[in-house]
């Protein structure tokens, strides 16, 4: 995306043939990266009160990026969980754009922090996540994560 043009980011349903298309390319990537496509950590038919699942678009309307909001265990959990976060190559700004934008409803939603996994094989992510605050978490990994030395999982509060 270049300076100056203007992202809309907007809540969908993850079922539908952009968010689609936008996951096969996420998983497409970690598979690549990481030998494993994390399609297995994200239901596209688990809609929550409490989340989201998020496509950033250019002003012409070209798909950018996407990201999903949910709670982290319980639905009335004080934890959000970021998943799914992708930014399409050459989208500068575009992963800070969506981060910002999942921290904003994760505040608006009631969360106090927000947690996330990734792959210590994927250095790009740890650091984009690391520049923006994210930091191990102070609490033990949960569900597929704990005991997982592939993954790392940061947090931050909102």
């Amino acid at each position: 995306m270049a300076a100056g043009h203007d992202l809309v980011i907007l809540a969908v349903d993850a079922a539908s043939l952009d968010a689609r298309l936008l996951l096969d390319e996420l998983s497409a990537a970690l598979l690549r990266i990481n030998g494993d496509s994390g399609r297995s950590s994200f239901d596209i038919e688990a809609a929550t009160p409490r989340g989201g699942f998020y496509l950033a678009r250019d002003a012409a309307g070209e798909l950018l990026g996407c990201a999903a909001l949910r709670p982290l265990g319980e639905p009335d959990s004080a934890i959000g969980e970021l998943k799914r976060m992708y930014a399409r190559p050459g989208a500068a700004g575009v992963g800070a754009a969506l981060l910002a934008h999942v921290e904003a409803q994760a505040r608006r939603h009631g969360y106090a922090r927000l947690h996330l996994s990734t792959r210590v094989a994927n250095a790009r992510a740890v650091a984009f996540y690391a520049k923006h605050g994210y930091v191990p978490v102070p609490v033990p990994a949960w569900g597929k994560y704990v005991g997982a030395a592939q993954s790392t999982c940061l947090g931050k509060p909102v």
